[in-house]
């Protein structure tokens, strides 16, 4: 059975502490007791950890040795147009367990008025949510969430595959927008519309910035499923690159 995996704050002379609301977590919900050993992530390396004492506030742990990290096969960025925050977060729990690198919401023409001025203030949730799902997951690093922006600045991306998620008909597949040699390029970035979908100058926009325009099938996808499969194809496609 594979050990569970937490995230710290940092390991200093060999030891690590939880404290607060995770510690009474870990107490009295998964009944860490002394002695246990357990997976440790300071969000630069990992670690094997041995708990030597646990109380309800405080969980204290001795480092043991390094663990020898996993290797996402690729760096992938979802940019994100906001929509209703509970399927919102959930897409950022299920990107996070799929190891997307970084989220990036932003604002767009038909976004729900009021959600790039609110989301603000739920910054603090969705990290919690992707530090769960990295423990989850037992991923090493942990996501990085960006403060939501404007879609003029998302476009303004340089990362070396960028791929815009579209339904038009004559959008190509993902697949075939995916270069043969993707573990070279190192990068991915997928652009993901509102609910109510792209309006005709963003479209334009977009593929003048130098974004390619890919599809996901034949089916209009809710905006949560459409960047779980774009996630899912791209980590796919790099995985079976030898």
């Amino acid at each position: 059975m594979a050990r569970r995996r937490f995230f710290v704050d940092e390991i200093r002379r060999g030891t690590a502490e939880v404290s607060g609301s995770d510690a009474e977590h870990l107490v009295r919900v998964l009944r860490v007791e002394a002695g246990q050993r357990y997976e440790l992530s300071d969000n630069k390396n990992v670690y094997l950890a041995e708990v030597q004492s646990a109380r309800k506030g405080l969980v204290s742990f001795q480092v043991i040795e390094e663990i020898e990290k996993r290797i996402i096969p690729i760096a992938v960025t979802l940019s994100a147009a906001l929509f209703k925050f509970d399927h919102f977060e959930w897409m950022i729990e299920k990107a996070t367990e799929l190891g997307v690198s970084r989220i990036r919401p932003f604002e767009s023409v038909r976004t729900e008025r009021g959600l790039a001025q609110a989301s603000i203030k739920r910054s603090a949730r969705w990290e919690r949510i992707a530090i769960e799902a990295s423990q989850q997951s037992r991923r090493d690093h942990l996501p990085v969430i960006e403060p939501t922006a404007p879609f003029a600045k998302i476009i303004q991306s340089e990362t070396a595959v960028r791929l815009f998620l579209d339904e038009l008909p004559e959008a190509q597949p993902i697949l075939s927008c995916l270069p043969g040699d993707l573990k070279r390029y190192g990068a991915v970035e997928l652009l993901l519309g509102p609910e109510g979908g792209w309006t005709e100058e963003e479209h334009a926009s977009a593929i003048a910035r130098g974004w390619k325009a890919c599809s996901l099938g034949n089916t209009v996808l809710r905006a949560e499923t459409a960047a779980i499969a774009g996630i899912s194809v791209v980590m796919a496609a790099a995985r079976s690159v030898s």
